[in-house]
């Protein structure tokens, strides 16, 4: 979700496409198609005519969006086989969303060629079946309307934006910043303090809310704010841990959520199937076990344990302990491992059997 520089960047063009990972083939999606869709100018003014895929209201109305991990191979380049399986279980649970390269997909340590290329695949292959939203956000304004440009041009459905952080502004600044976003195409704003530093207040939403191109928020400050809101006839979009009573209690269409990616099925029952206290209830042992270190190292260690994706780690995160492995191990018990994804055994892994890498 985090980008900390603000430098140039590049598309993808054929003659550089053995910079993307070593099974970008037309196993998972058709090469020569991505290369064309990537394959495009690099400076384009915010003027330029973008072609939206779909409607504001149709994003407006997904109520399960999976905010989806991205998987690496040994060496620390992105696995799109394990990344096609992952959206293919989500998708097979009714998923309805894919958030690509937001913080728990770890955009915040990718490139931005990265980050274009997996919202480009993913377009291209799963575009017909889910909406697709790209992580555009940047504390550098002038990156994030480039990347929203370029995620538009690849093919996604809106944009989400945190506000910019650590060389915080003004509410100005921030609504300054916002509009020159809005003028490129449909965008969520993100408002998640506890990693930007800086709570989006709600004067500063309604204002952008004026927008034909703001769909809504995702909102993580808590249920008041949602209900707030939605009395007004915001979009809202809360997270896993507040996600039941927001939906059902307080307004908000659904949720963008990280537990998903390990037990998508129960997850959109929470969120399609009515008010259900003893489900939410259930789940919440994961919800807290999935904070218990920043997001996403609990989540990346989980798949890992599944057996879902490889136990590859990109620094600065490194998987959770032993003893913290071996709650996730009961966690799964106790709730059934037939819920959660993948169709091995849950392990504990021993600490040699990670890959940190350092260099990606």
């Amino acid at each position: 979700m985090l980008k900390g520089y603000c430098s140039s960047s590049s598309f993808y063009t054929i003659s550089n496409l053995h910079l993307l990972p070593s099974n970008f083939n037309t196993r998972f999606c058709n090469l020569h198609q991505a290369a064309a869709k990537l394959d495009l100018p690099l400076q384009m003014s915010s003027s330029a005519v973008v072609k939206i895929r779909t409607s504001i209201e149709d994003v407006r109305s997904l109520r399960f969006i999976t905010a989806v991990k991205t998987p690496y191979l040994p060496h620390g380049k992105i696995d799109l086989e394990a990344y096609d399986n992952l959206v293919n279980i989500q998708i097979a649970n009714g998923v309805e969303g894919i958030l690509v390269a937001g913080s728990t997909g770890e955009g915040q340590l990718m490139t931005w060629d990265e980050q274009i290329m997996l919202i480009a695949h993913t377009v291209n292959c799963f575009g017909d079946k889910v909406k697709v939203i790209g992580n555009a956000g940047s504390n550098c304004t002038k990156e994030a309307i480039e990347a929203t440009e370029r995620g538009f041009a690849v093919g996604m459905d809106a944009a989400l934006h945190i506000n910019p952080y650590y060389g915080k502004t003004s509410m100005e600044g921030l609504v300054a910043h916002y509009d020159s976003l809005l003028s490129i195409g449909p965008v969520i704003i993100y408002n998640v303090p506890s990693r930007s530093s800086q709570d989006i207040p709600p004067n500063v939403v309604e204002i952008l809310a004026k927008n034909p191109n703001f769909v809504g928020v995702k909102e993580c400050v808590g249920n008041e704010r949602v209900k707030m809101y939605t009395d007004k006839g915001i979009v809202v979009w809360s997270v896993d841990m507040l996600c039941h009573e927001a939906r059902w209690d307080c307004g908000a269409v659904g949720v963008q959520s990280v537990a998903s990616n390990l037990v998508p099925g129960l997850m959109r029952e929470l969120m399609f199937e009515g008010k259900n206290s003893i489900l939410n209830s259930k789940l919440m042992p994961l919800f807290d076990w999935l904070v218990i270190e920043p997001s996403p190292i609990a989540l990346n260690t989980a798949l890992a344990q599944l057996g879902v994706v490889k136990p590859v780690f990109r620094l600065p995160y490194v998987p959770l302990n032993r003893e913290q492995r071996v709650e996730f191990v009961n966690l799964v018990k106790e709730m059934g491992r037939e819920n959660f994804v993948g169709d091995r055994d849950v392990q504990v892994l021993e600490d040699d059997d990670f890959i940190i890498v350092s260099r990606y």
